[in-house]
């Protein structure tokens, strides 16, 4: 972590209103949190700061909801979730912003809670809007940045507003996350390997070639495997494949063996006619069918990738093996996640939703190093990419 930015710890905070910017962009079944680890996360710093006598306004997005209000992206599940995490009252705001939100925020006491409502049913959050973040800014006299998971992102409530608070700094979560991080940028332990899967070779080809500077090996997995398949001269069938990304994989296979860097891509896929299919197939990389599609890494890659990975002293995992979501499909990406907590000679990193879902559902969190709670923003980091939200902190401090 940057030297200029401060830690809650040193931030006056007592009798203060503080707004903390969380990431509790949380899965919801019903109206119930389905996983509240991200809200775990942030526990230590709400409780940091309560028992300093904060005043305390928590600030986070949750969905996609385009800028307007819309209740199936309420906060109110995962308000009434945090008070039960900490076994005191939550107030929740009716908005973002506005005259409800004020009321709510003046009516905090010393080591009291308010919650505003979804940051993004305003459309001047991810607008970065000057005037929605100096009204998020009125009901602050302190910010901290907890939201590493949104740390990616250059808007109001992560970047905006810091300059209309007197005092700024980062949050427990936030600070460990870029120290464990930051481990992946400088001298590493070798052999270090990458594993990445996901879908799309359009959302991880900048990761991917940014990588190849820093890593030894990378195993690609997950549908965007398939385009590195077919740009190899296989026939996927019915698999999903990017046609037009095809170019770009094949210019990333070439740079890759010119940098003398590993790629590991499945030899046989678990095949199915359909994602709702009860079961798969193992088949080898040569005999998918017409009306096949590859949904996951077969065993004999599951044993390859287990074997990279036993080698590994320094390992970074984004992106699940394959449909990870449905049970037939699940094994490659649980082999992998029983790997890399296997290895316990290595500096082992997991980000992004699949893949902390894998070693949660594995339980198998507490034997990786670091389990990241942001996906996209742990691939920027790891790339060397400055995030907007850390950036913005560091200005504050300096």
């Amino acid at each position: 972590m940057a030297a200029t930015i401060r830690h809650v710890k040193d931030l006056p905070v007592e009798g203060k209103r503080v707004f903390l910017r969380v990431d509790f962009n949380v899965p919801l079944a019903g109206r119930k949190v389905s996983d509240d680890s991200r809200i775990q996360a942030s526990l230590r710093t709400i409780r940091h700061l309560l028992e300093r006598g904060a005043r305390l306004v928590i600030a986070s997005h949750l969905g996609r909801p385009k800028g307007k209000p819309a209740p199936e992206f309420s906060l109110e599940p995962v308000a009434a979730h945090l008070a039960e995490l900490l076994a005191m009252d939550v107030t929740l705001a009716d908005e973002p912003v506005g005259d409800g939100a004020r009321k709510v925020v003046a009516d905090l006491r010393d080591g009291q809670i308010a919650m505003l409502e979804n940051l993004r049913w305003s459309p001047g959050e991810e607008a970065n809007e000057d005037g929605f973040a100096r009204a998020l800014a009125s009901y602050a006299d302190v910010y901290v940045n907890d939201a590493f998971g949104a740390a990616h992102r250059a808007h109001a409530s992560t970047v905006g507003m810091i300059p209309h608070v007197a005092e700024a700094g980062a949050g427990f979560l936030m600070y460990d996350e870029v120290d464990k991080l930051s481990k992946l940028l400088g001298e590493v332990d070798r052999p270090y390997l990458a594993i990445l899967g996901g879908a799309k070779v359009s959302d991880k080809i900048e990761v991917l070639e940014a990588l190849l500077g820093r890593v030894d090996s990378i195993a690609i997995g997950g549908a965007m495997a398939n385009t590195f398949l077919k740009a190899r001269g296989h026939e996927l069938g019915a698999s999903l494949v990017e046609e037009d990304k095809l170019p770009v994989a094949r210019s990333f296979l070439r740079k890759a063996s010119e940098a003398k860097v590993q790629i590991r891509l499945p030899s046989d896929l678990v095949v199915a006619t359909s994602l709702e299919a009860p079961s798969g197939s193992p088949v080898g990389v040569d005999q998918v069918k017409p009306d096949q599609m590859a949904l996951d890494i077969g065993p004999a890659s599951a044993r390859a990738y287990g074997d990279d990975i036993a080698r590994a002293r320094t390992l970074f995992w984004n992106g699940p093996m394959g449909v990870f979501e449905r049970p037939p499909f699940a094994a490659g990406t649980l082999a992998v996640a029983r790997a890399v907590a296997e290895n316990r000679l290595a500096y082992t990193v997991v980000g992004g939703g699949d893949s902390v879902a894998a070693v949660n559902q594995a339980g198998l969190a507490e034997r990786i190093s670091h389990v990241s709670t942001g996906g996209g923003a742990s691939l920027e980091f790891i790339q060397g990419v400055t995030l907007p939200g850390i950036e913005a902190l560091e200005r504050a401090g300096r």
